[in-house]
């Protein structure tokens, strides 16, 4: 199972390098959990609508899956994207560590962590230590990014974005 995973693992970072959100999509069980600092958490099918909206909107995109490894049920990676931040036109490289933890070959849960202030700074330019350092500027930023994510998953057939809207973790 440890090698099945740690392909899986492979087959999401390069589907993710081709900018092909349904692929990516396609690797998570029914019902997966998603977090990072930009979007917090994600259920069913606002986890592959998410990866859809930000490979249908990359120009510039690059994934480097720097390393991996998969046990038993958990796996891990490290992995760098390299891209133009759309809303400011700044470059970013955001260096970010996953977990995950698999069940039936797909991706049950799937947890990103990367400097978020950094993150900030590179793609909102000054202002992005601040948005890093107010919480609620941060919040801003995850509503923000939210919406963006209601409004695309709104505009695809098929998903009803207010039947999944996303739970707001306590700060």
């Amino acid at each position: 199972m440890s090698e099945e995973n740690r392909l899986l693992i492979e087959r999401f970072y390069a589907a993710f390098n081709r900018c092909e959100g349904e692929e990516m999509s396609s690797l998570y069980a029914d019902g997966a959990h998603f977090h990072d600092p930009a979007f917090g958490d994600l259920e069913g099918p606002q986890v592959g609508a998410m990866w859809r909206m930000l490979t249908s909107r990359a120009t510039d995109l690059e994934i480097e899956l720097a390393s991996h490894d998969a046990s038993g049920t958990t796996g891990s990676a490290n992995w760098v994207a390299r891209y133009t931040f759309g809303a400011t036109g700044r470059k970013v490289v955001n260096d970010v560590n996953a977990s995950f933890r698999f069940a039936d070959g797909l991706i049950a849960d799937h947890v990103d962590e990367f400097d978020f202030r950094r993150w900030a700074r590179q793609a909102l330019g000054i202002q992005g230590v601040l948005v890093a350092l107010v919480p609620p500027l941060r919040a801003k930023v995850r509503s923000r990014a939210r919406a963006q994510l209601d409004e695309f998953m709104a505009s695809e057939p098929g998903i009803n974005a207010a039947s999944s809207a996303p739970r707001e973790p306590a700060s």
